[in-house]
């Protein structure tokens, strides 16, 4: 036993001298005298040419280093370069194997990263360039070392570290970036760290502070972190909590305005178990707040979500205006203040979906739910609505729109100005949805459409609307499209059907035109290509087919025109001042052939009180023009007036009416009476006359040979035998 104490002894003296030998070598040796030594090694091994002008010092009790005033240069301009650098480390938790960093002090480091003109960051210059001999030897040593074992220690993973800061402090810290191949360039300035009692398995204070600027955009962020901080001792169990982030922002992205964001909430992460946790999260940018609480479950490629998103209701005027931006001007002022968002976040893995989703724009409520699929981009929505009025958020109308539209219309619509595509091809053919969407009400172009159901599907560039039906004006109506944009000139298939809708109000609110009125039924197929609306238009091709019912013609009087015919064949005048501004009528229909944007009717008949409205003309979309040939067919009495009795002379001649004009002007002065073509009625008329003329006379004759014959009849076989023989006859004067 007494072999052992002494030892015991003897170790424990040794290392007593050994600390003492340490002590006193570090008392007595001036490491600014080795100044020399560490700039040539430095500058031997590298590029960098190391400035030693402040005081190197150590001490021993707690083990530290001290440097300042040291610089760094890289081909002749400064790399790095900093004031202090205080490193201390309690010597007996060394000894103990708990290192205790006492003290880490960094103040005044300045950086400079550079990338040239080739793209090679200066910093890839630090090491010389390995010449060929040693390059392949340094090939060798990794070839052999990769196949060395793993140490013991590694291969057991490790006991766990255990160590204890008691304080870092990092101060005045800059670092400078530029690119000379953008002109971009960064500063990271004002940058400070401040950290206590940094013990694993116990929470810690961290304090950040710093300022970045860009040049391209120009941009300026101020920075202040302040958080709590744990982790285990094998590093895999983090905490964070108490996090409290503001970002004072401004520069050329906001208009020169300063802009706030903040972060605040808690966080914890499992490496081990791949699980995180979001609580009470809270991101804000000016008046737009995101309140989050999410469970993250596997941190692969399909993570599991499980939790709440949430963005409180604000306005996007406002929000707009608090970052710099151009404001968002639309007819009514009212709109864009109340807008909001909140859903749960769950799934399988891989496939995230939204539930209780709830999106508010302002008076306007939209529930539905939702799903992503991570493997193969699939988005599948439902989404319900109450009311919208669409017309509510376009910009205003400026003074004179109306008449600069009317004047500019034939070269707007002629495609003079720049057009650009609708569809994004390459994002439509890398979509993957399937989507119903339903409004109970939407007011847009000023109609109204109620009951409004959706579906839309999308695979690998073909877009199929399936179902778009509604009611409107008292009617309903249904329709599908289908995109096919797996070419670049993608092509359009439309086919709708619209049932008892009324023209009167659809036309008056869409387009201001109250010429028309009455129950209309349309069947529409029509296909077109292109990617362009002027383009589109030129290449539509297909039929519309109509009737309209129990409907009436506004602010034309068709009667009043057949009358003035009527009257000039009848030689006569009318005396009616009263005619009314309207044409009822009991039936109309016909086919349009459409050809680009000229529509073909060739078997327009409309039912009228005593005529028949026949007739045929195009209407061309892009010019706003309208050039009908009609022609009002005399079935029966059309008016009280007596110059327009209708006589034998007239009935079934045709009173021609011609409608030609810009109706987007109105309807007022697009019909008129045909005197050109009423020389053919005229025509039409003495041919009548004359042939009931000449079968009057034809009538005259028979009855004289009648007379004649009964006459002699009478004469040669007397009264009663002469009446038999005049039956016998009579088939001969029919």
């Amino acid at each position: 036993m007494k072999a052992i104490r002494y030892a015991l002894v003897a170790i424990v003296a040794l290392v007593v001298l050994a600390i003492v030998a340490i002590a006193i070598a570090m008392a007595v040796i001036d490491p600014n005298d080795y100044k020399p030594q560490i700039k040539q090694v430095v500058e031997d091994q590298t590029n960098l040419n190391l400035v030693l002008d402040g005081d190197i010092g150590w001490s021993f009790v707690p083990l530290g280093l001290e440097l300042n005033d040291v610089e760094a240069t890289l081909d002749g301009e400064r790399f790095i370069a900093l004031t202090q650098l205080v490193a201390q480390v309690d010597f007996w938790s060394l000894l103990a194997m708990s290192p205790q960093v006492s003290t880490f002090v960094l103040d005044g480091l300045d950086a400079h990263l550079s990338i040239n003109e080739q793209g090679e960051g200066n910093w890839t210059h630090i090491m010389p360039e390995p010449v060929a001999g040693d390059e392949q030897k340094d090939k060798q040593d990794v070839a052999s070392n990769s196949g060395a074992a793993t140490p013991e220690s590694e291969q057991a993973g490790g006991e766990a570290l255990n160590f204890n800061v008691e304080n870092i402090q990092i101060s005045n810290a800059q670092v400078h970036y530029s690119d000379q191949r953008t002109g971009q360039t960064v500063t990271l300035e004002d940058f400070t760290v401040n950290a206590s009692n940094i013990t694993l398995g116990s929470e810690f204070p961290l304090e950040i502070g710093f300022r970045v600027e860009t040049a391209q955009p120009q941009l300026a962020v101020d920075g202040n972190i302040d958080v709590r901080l744990a982790a285990n001792e094998a590093l895999n169990d983090f905490t964070v909590s108490g996090l409290e982030a503001i970002f004072e922002m401004n520069g050329e992205p906001f208009g020169g305005k300063s802009v706030t964001a903040k972060l605040e909430g808690s966080a914890k992460a499992n490496l081990e178990n791949e699980t995180a946790t979001l609580s009470d999260f809270t991101a804000s940018l000016a008046n737009l707040i995101l309140t989050t609480h999410l469970d993250v479950n596997g941190f692969g490629d399909k993570p599991t979500l499980k939790g709440q998103v949430a963005i409180d209701e604000f306005s996007l005027k406002e929000l707009m205006e608090n970052l710099g931006q151009p404001a968002i001007e639309t007819t009514d002022e009212a709109v864009l203040q109340a807008i909001a968002f909140s859903t749960s976040i769950s799934g399988a893995a891989g496939k995230p979906a939204l539930s209780d989703l709830v999106i508010k724009l302002d008076d306007t409520t939209f529930k539905g739910s939702g799903s992503y699929n991570l493997d193969n981009g699939g988005i599948v929505f439902e989404l319900q609505g109450d009311k919208l009025n669409a017309d509510r958020y376009l910009p205003p109308a400026t003074e004179g729109d109306a008449t600069e539209a009317a004047n500019d219309a034939p070269a707007q619509t002629a495609g003079t100005g720049p057009e650009g595509d609708l569809l994004p091809l390459e994002t439509l053919r890398s979509l993957l949805l399937d989507i119903d969407f339903g409004l109970e009400e939407l007011i847009a172009s000023n109609l109204t459409i109620n009951d409004i159901k959706a579906s839309t599907t999308a695979s690998k560039g073909l877009l199929k609307v399936d179902e778009f039906s509604g009611k409107l004006y008292e009617g309903s109506f249904g329709a599908n499209v289908t995109i096919d944009a797996r070419t670049d000139t993608p092509k359009w298939t439309v086919s709708s059907d619209v049932s008892n809708v009324q023209a009167l109000p659809l036309l008056a609110d869409l387009a201001e035109v109250t010429m028309l009125a009455g129950g209309a039924n349309l069947k529409v197929n029509a296909t077109t290509s292109g990617n362009r609306i002027s383009v589109l238009r030129e290449n539509a091709d297909g039929q519309i087919s109509f009737n309209l019912a129990e409907g009436e013609f506004r602010n034309m009087n068709l009667t009043r025109m057949a009358c003035q015919g009527i009257a000039l064949a009848n030689q006569d005048q009318l005396t009616t001042t009263d005619w009314g501004e309207t044409t009822p009528f009991n039936d109309m229909h016909g086919t349009l052939d459409i050809n680009g944007n000229v529509f073909d009717n060739t078997d327009l008949v409309a039912s009228l009180a005593g005529m028949k409205l026949e007739g045929n003309g195009t209407v061309d979309l892009k010019q706003t023009l309208v050039d009908y040939e009609l022609g009002l067919r005399i079935v029966g009495e059309i008016h009280r007036d007596n110059a327009c009795r209708v006589t034998e002379y007239v009935e079934n001649v045709v009173i021609p009416v011609e409608c030609r004009g810009d109706f987007s002007a109105g309807a007022a002065s697009l019909c008129s009476f045909d005197g050109s073509r009423f020389r053919d009625t005229l025509k039409t008329i003495a041919e009548n006359a004359a042939r009931i003329k000449a079968t009057e006379e034809v009538d005259k004759v028979k009855d004289k040979a009648k007379d004649k014959i009964n006459e002699k009849l009478k004469e040669k076989f007397g009264e009663e035998e002469g009446a038999k023989v005049k039956d016998a006859l009579k088939g001969l004067f029919k």
